[in-house]
């Protein structure tokens, strides 16, 4: 794979300070698939031209994996090593990852001016062919020179494929071109060579921060990098939507909600019942698991009973938004020193969340995948142990009172499920039995007689 970048600005050698890469030398990258070469193929006043060289290890790149669809013939024999695909987004960040974020140490100057770049990969991999690559392209502002490339030359007849050669010329910022092809290689070509979860909707997000949210095929381009996972694709679409200034889905239930609770509305409400089980308990070190923006660590922080306090979620942008609210850069040393944002999964065992009084878990479980709730109960009840887990999650049965939500649908689009006060009971009773915990459960809001209350709560105890 190769992607040559080409500046007619003067002098045109700036570009070597941009991409961080002095034009008289050769930079070689270790990639965890192979190695990236870049050379300059040009480089005086009147034009630059860097070239990027990818050499994919084809045998590294399967090494350890198991058979898949077609068995390791295809995993051997494939594109892979010559189209611009997510391989080629993973060397453009590890190669030119300083030019993508905007820094340019020796010329700050240079990274905050738009200047003519032209661009050329030799095979890029487009499932839905030119008109695809215009739908991506164009609407930010590119001009394009998109040549379909022939399975043989010899053979015409036999037609064309989904590999084009593509040329791209624009006045752009160049890290605004580093972030564009980004995105839009792996979209083009619908595929990734890694695991596709969660962090891939924060890293879409990330790099396609600016241009994302207005692009009017931002749907189409979620998906696609997303490799058509609904459930992650609905996730981005949102987020996306909240950015451009659109309406949030789970805004929209919060407002159903604060209709229904008058007084408080009741994401507070959920807020408030954990906060005063946490301060009754006289827990000294909390964990807010799923934190998320960081409304409960907020809470705890203003509170000197809490010593240690520390949020996790597993979306880097909602850590971000965390430490935004709580305001870190501004808080005192002895403030920062009682609370820590850290990244990281509920289901996965993690020897940074034992030892802690408490746990909270606030409408979290629902966001994760059915199988997945027994690695959570390990992870929590079976490694951590605190002493105090508070868990909330939605009453499925009180959605029958919300104007608009249709029968049988959640509250928020990235639900995986919602419990009954039954279903909710017998799972924490199994997981307390399991663990040695006792488990007590109360409503939260306003109780209907006969559907209950929206939200509910399990306060486990351990050894009670």
């Amino acid at each position: 794979m190769v992607l040559t970048i080409r500046t007619t600005h003067k002098p045109a050698t700036d570009l070597g300070f941009l991409l961080h890469k002095n034009p008289s030398r050769i930079h070689e990258v270790e990639l965890s698939f192979g190695k990236a070469t870049v050379v300059y193929t040009e480089a005086d006043d009147e034009g630059c031209s860097a070239a990027m060289i990818v050499d994919v290890d084809t045998v590294g790149l399967v090494r350890g994996k198991r058979a898949g669809e077609g068995g390791l013939l295809r995993q051997y024999v494939n594109d892979r090593p010559f189209v611009a695909s997510s391989l080629m987004s993973t060397a453009i960040s590890r190669v030119f990852g300083t030019a993508m974020s905007g820094k340019c140490k020796e010329r700050p100057e240079l990274a905050s001016i738009s200047i003519p770049l032209e661009i050329e990969i030799g095979a890029v991999s487009c499932k839905g062919g030119l008109e695809t690559i215009e739908k991506f392209f164009e609407p930010l502002g590119y001009e394009i020179d998109a040549t379909s490339v022939p399975l043989d030359p010899k053979f015409p007849e036999w037609s064309a494929t989904s590999i084009f050669n593509l040329k791209l010329s624009a006045t752009v910022r160049l890290s605004e071109l580093l972030g564009h092809l980004y995105v839009l290689l792996p979209s083009l070509d619908r595929s990734k060579h890694y695991w596709v979860g969660v962090d891939e909707v924060d890293k879409l997000l990330r790099r396609g921060k600016g241009w994302l949210e207005t692009h009017p095929h931002k749907e189409l381009i979620a998906r696609r990098y997303l490799k058509f996972q609904e459930r992650l694709a609905r996730m981005a679409i949102a987020r996306l939507s909240e950015d451009e200034g659109e309406p949030d889905p789970e805004e929209e239930i919060a407002e159903k909600e604060e209709v229904l609770v008058k007084t408080v509305r009741l994401h507070d409400a959920r807020l408030n019942a954990v906060f005063s089980v946490l301060k009754e308990s006289g827990a000294r070190r909390v964990l807010d698991l799923g934190c998320g923006g960081g409304k409960l660590l907020e809470r705890l922080l203003h509170s000197r009973q809490f010593e240690e306090i520390v949020g996790m979620d597993v979306s880097i942008i909602e850590l971000e938004h965390a430490e935004r609210r709580l305001r870190l850069d501004r808080l005192s040393p002895k403030a920062v020193d009682r609370i820590k944002l850290i990244h990281g999964s509920l289901v996965y065992t993690d020897n940074r969340l034992k030892g802690f009084d408490a746990a909270a878990v606030v409408e979290v479980i629902e966001h994760l995948d059915p199988s997945r709730l027994n690695s959570f109960e390990q992870s929590i009840f079976g490694f951590a142990r605190p002493t105090l887990v508070v868990i909330t999650t939605p009453n499925k049965e009180y959605n029958s009172l919300y104007e608009g939500l249709e029968a049988d649908a959640m509250r928020h689009i990235d639900h995986r499920f919602e419990w009954t006060r039954s279903e909710f009971e017998d799972w924490g009773k199994a997981a307390a039995v399991a663990h040695g915990y006792g488990v007590v459960f109360s409503p939260i809001g306003p109780v209907d007689q006969v559907l209950g209350a929206p939200s509910q709560m399990a306060v486990f105890r351990l050894g009670n």
